[in-house]
């Protein structure tokens, strides 16, 4: 059972550069959609759940029961987007109470096409800051395939300490099996 936490993170969070991360709602389903079903992949080698190109009513889905743990506590789905690009999105991030008492994992992904321009830097950076100012909240952690240099590229830009390398279920083809773990603490 994954723990409640006690605050909640802000629903909206503007960030330089016209970039934006903003509470995922229902309003979004087809917004989402369209960008997994987009970047399938690019996501494929490292998102299991890219495994196959989720129909609207599984997006719709997955929507309300973010939407649910959002309330619930436990896991707090955003979107991002660019002032630029009105309507669209350009990734996903999550901040998921997964891993235990007074922590919070960011998970994310970045749109093949806005890939290297620092977007999941800048966004991880604020949802570090965020959750670390959360009531209990002492630990963010980042998860990601030793493979996958990119991801693991957000967590050193940002000040976070590599904890440990766990073995790991390889659950997408592009995974080793080796998972990265790090850590930033309050």
């Amino acid at each position: 059972m994954v723990e409640a936490t006690v605050g909640r993170p802000p629903e909206r969070l503007r960030l330089p550069g016209g970039l934006w991360l903003r509470r995922r709602r229902s309003s979004h389903t087809a917004a989402l959609n369209q960008a997994v079903r987009a970047n399938l992949d690019h996501l494929r080698p490292w998102m299991e759940w890219a495994a196959e190109a989720p129909s609207r009513a599984r997006t719709a889905e997955l929507t309300r029961a973010g939407a649910a743990a959002w309330e619930a506590g436990t896991d707090f789905m955003y979107l991002a987007g660019l002032d630029a690009e009105p309507g669209g999105v350009i990734g996903a991030f999550g901040l998921h109470g997964r891993i235990g008492p007074g922590a919070l994992e960011i998970g994310y992904w970045v749109a093949a096409g806005h890939v290297g321009r620092g977007i999941a830097t800048t966004a991880a950076g604020a949802l570090t800051e965020a959750a670390l100012a959360l009531p209990g909240i002492t630990r963010v952690e980042i998860r990601c395939d030793r493979a996958n240099g990119a991801s693991a590229a957000v967590p050193r830009k940002l000040g976070y300490r590599l904890d440990r390398v766990a073995e790991a279920a390889v659950r997408a083809p592009g995974e080793t099996g080796r998972q990265l773990v790090w850590v930033r603490e309050r």
